[in-house]
């Protein structure tokens, strides 16, 4: 990746003491880095220290004389590669939602072509907040990345979601999101690319249901990147809360029923069939039509098999597509994973150990290693987003091979 220009824009959280790392790290990468700071900012980090730290000056004017024509917000907003506000306040993330302009950190947002990322940062309680969390669905919505937060103790002793990622974390998803930038080659192109995601809900009555963990991060990840390098893709999920790639087909569903449906018709008209989806292996077998009366200490629910969506695809006589499984384990990860490729009839699976907490169910990162029938890659520990265009790549190679 050539050298990139990344503007750091640092708002007023006690967070702001970990920017001179970042950019340090930053600049480790090679990127020209430039800073811009609101007023509350300085109460936690210097100018100073910032101007050391990126060799650039540092800038918390709307109107600076010593700017190009006094205009340094559209000077900001041409010249950055990507903007990255961190650490990103419940109050800042207000006033971005709301399109407010009233400094410099602000009104540039609103005036930049270029791609827009947050790390948020902020107390638990405020983090949770339905009006933090309706500012951060808008943000998304336009197009806004939203890196983290972490959890863990905080600075007000409090512990929960709301610290902000660590410099090196952050320095990762900035690589990341400028090698995206960088027009990928289309080797997908011309290709029909089919993915399951999230999770699937097994009725036991009207309002309760067996289901598990997933996110669907993973199988949007992929899709995102089938994309980008030129497949045209339908997704099926399950119920899940991100918003869908834009020029995805999206198939949702809810039981693994109706994913194995979808999931079949779907797959004779696919080049190549992922199932990234988490599906229930079990589901009711006497479904209730009122909602199940507590009765006693105990309650006994007699379930019966799923069908195997993944095994079925792949044993599909006629127009069967190039089909890759999803192995998520807690122990012997390896042996299960080459277990499964074998016993499924796939063409390659992916394997992780969601016994690890940092990684895999919720999480924007994993660690992944890739099996086929005479071989094997670690893929290693990366956001989501880096490993699904590493998994399509491989794929793709597997295709012409």
């Amino acid at each position: 990746m050539s050298h990139k220009k990344i503007l750091l824009a640092i708002t007023g959280g006690i967070a702001a003491y970990k920017c001179a790392e970042l950019v340090r790290r930053l600049k480790d990468h090679q990127h020209d880095v430039k800073v811009v700071m609101t007023q509350s900012a300085h109460a936690f980090i210097t100018p100073l220290t910032l101007q050391a730290v990126s060799g650039n000056p540092v800038s918390d004017s709307l109107l600076d004389p010593s700017a190009e024509a006094a205009m340094g917000h559209i000077e900001f907003a041409k010249w950055a590669d990507l903007i990255l506000v961190a650490p990103a306040t419940a109050n800042t993330i207000a006033k971005m939602a709301s399109g407010l302009a009233d400094d410099l950190l602000s009104t540039l947002l609103l005036a930049t072509p270029s791609p827009v990322a947050i790390a948020p940062a902020m107390n638990q309680q405020m983090w949770a907040h339905s009006a933090t969390q309706a500012n951060l669905l808008t943000l998304k919505q336009r197009g806004i990345s939203i890196w983290g937060p972490a959890s863990g103790e905080q600075a007000c002793g409090d512990i929960g979601s709301g610290r902000m990622l660590e410099p090196n974390e952050l320095v990762e998803l900035c690589n990341q999101a400028l090698s995206n930038e960088e027009k990928q080659p289309l080797i997908l192109a011309g290709k029909t690319v089919t993915i399951t995601a999230g999770p699937t809900r097994e009725a036991l009555d009207p309002v309760r249901f067996i289901s598990n963990h997933s996110s669907g991060k993973m199988g949007y990840a992929l899709a995102n990147a089938a994309l980008q390098l030129g497949a045209k893709v339908n997704l099926i999920s399950g119920p899940v809360s991100i918003q869908p790639p834009s020029n995805a087909k999206l198939f949702h569903v809810e039981s693994a029923l109706e994913m194995h449906q979808s999931a079949l018709k779907l797959a004779t008209e696919s080049d190549i069939f992922i199932g990234c989806a988490a599906v229930a292996d079990y589901r009711s077998a006497d479904l209730q039509t009122q909602k199940i009366k507590k009765q006693g200490d105990e309650m006994t629910l007699t379930l019966v098999k799923n069908p195997d969506i993944i095994a079925d695809v792949a044993g599909l006589s006629h127009s069967r597509p190039f089909t890759v499984g999803f192995a998520a384990e807690t122990q012997n990860v390896a042996d299960y994973a080459r277990k499964k490729l074998i016993n499924k009839k796939l063409d390659m699976i992916c394997a992780n150990d969601v016994s690890n907490q940092a990684i895999g169910f919720n999480s924007d990162h994993n660690a992944l290693t890739v099996f086929w029938s005479n071989g094997q890659q670690d893929l290693g520990l990366h956001s989501k987003e880096a490993l699904s265009l590493s998994i399509m790549n491989l794929i793709s190679s597997r295709l012409k091979g």
